[in-house]
């Protein structure tokens, strides 16, 4: 039966890739359809994330549109299965749902990479670094509506902590850093917390002073997601009204690139958190 509520990202992206093995093979939904015996409208709505489909289906799939890639085959049959509730859900009627999408989508994740350039990760920032941030938002927000943007965001940050932390490489420039978001004791408070997490294994926190001079991309935050396989990759970009999820090869290539150039022209871990502790000695 289809899902009683609007397909997750994670499961409208199973879809997705089932439908390009589909379309690569040569393959039309119908066609697919009577092959596996059953009606096209079904194959549509597996497609489009609305219909639950096994991990059985998955590899039977695989095999008829020839896909000789056991790694993403793989990847695809760990997506199946029915949804899942997730700590996010319960933001579901609070929040747009891309953001928990984006809850589901790192929890999921192999690896993050983040570059931004006005505005600390949020995964990296402190409670009342956060606060501030959410109440700068356009058009403000009720008092109950920043609360639950600001427990959402301190929960996906415990994707960092835990037995099996997830690896993460936050590009910050200059900029980000000296942007004081509540106050001097915040902004103290927010650069003791980001020198604190450099110190953890599985983060590398890299700065792009205001001496390194011009940098690749717009100055758009880019989060670059790493799935089980590349192909499975995902970008997540802010923007003004929401949160963007891409995920077209082309796309993937290029922000990986803009990501990577931007890693290329900052400091390294150990002398990005020397130059934190300057910037907080300074204040």
């Amino acid at each position: 039966m289809p899902p009683s509520h609007p397909p997750t990202l994670r499961q409208r992206r199973l879809g997705a890739e089932l439908r390009k093995l589909r379309e690569r093979a040569g393959l039309s939904s119908t066609a697919a359809a009577a092959r596996f015996g059953f009606q096209q409208a079904r194959m549509s709505m597996i497609e489009a994330g609305r219909h639950a489909v096994s991990a059985d289906r998955v590899r039977a799939m695989a095999r008829a549109y020839s896909c000789g890639d056991d790694k993403l085959t793989d990847a695809l049959a760990d997506m199946t299965g029915g949804r899942t509730r997730g700590w996010w859900d319960e933001y579901r009627e609070h929040l747009p749902a891309s953001f928990a999408d984006l809850a589901e989508l790192e929890h999921h994740a192999r690896g993050l990479h983040v570059a931004l350039v006005s505005h600390v990760p949020g995964l990296l920032q402190t409670v009342d670094h956060a606060r501030a941030v959410i109440r700068e938002a356009a058009p403000p927000m009720r008092a109950y509506e920043v609360e639950h943007r600001l427990s959402h965001r301190m929960k996906r940050q415990a994707i960092l902590y835990g037995d099996n932390p997830i690896p993460y490489t936050a590009i910050i420039h200059e900029a980000a850093l000296r942007m004081g978001f509540g106050g001097p004791a915040t902004a103290q408070a927010q650069l003791k917390h980001l020198i604190e997490m450099s110190e953890m294994e599985n983060v590398d926190i890299r700065v792009i002073p205001f001496g390194q001079g011009t940098f690749p991309g717009t100055g758009q935050s880019i989060d670059y997601v790493h799935g089980a396989v590349s192909q499975l990759d995902t970008v997540q970009l802010d923007v003004a009204w929401d949160i963007q999820f891409l995920d077209a090869e082309a796309e993937l290539a290029r922000y990986r690139a803009v990501v990577e150039r931007m890693e290329a022209g900052s400091l390294d871990p150990v002398r990005s958190r020397d130059f934190i502790h300057g910037l907080l000695q300074g204040m």
